[in-house]
């Protein structure tokens, strides 16, 4: 059947990998910023808090830039430990038998 021909894994099929979890990392980061962001600014308008910016966001430049960096980092080890359920060990085809 298709799902038990091995997958040839190459090198750039491994870094075009790499780099997509990465992005998807980040994306996903960016998801968590908006509504981290949406969650303070919603809480902020219900309590009168005022609410100070940086550079055009309202969360701390601690947390701008940390999000996107640990974002970077999870999707870069998802797809180092993806990559090799997938391509090495072949854990998905085992499964199907």
């Amino acid at each position: 059947m298709f799902l038990n021909a091995p997958p040839k894994p190459t090198k750039a099929k491994h870094v075009t990998y790499l780099i997509a979890t990465t992005v998807l990392g980040v994306m996903l980061s960016i998801f968590l910023h908006i509504i981290i962001e949406t969650q303070y600014l919603a809480w902020a308008e219900r309590t009168g808090y005022a609410v100070h910016w940086y550079w055009g966001c309202a969360l701390h430049p601690a947390i701008q830039i940390i999000l996107p960096i640990l974002g970077a980092t999870g999707g870069f080890f998802l797809g180092r430990f993806w990559w090799k359920y997938v391509y090495l060990d072949r854990r998905w085809a085992k499964r199907m038998t």
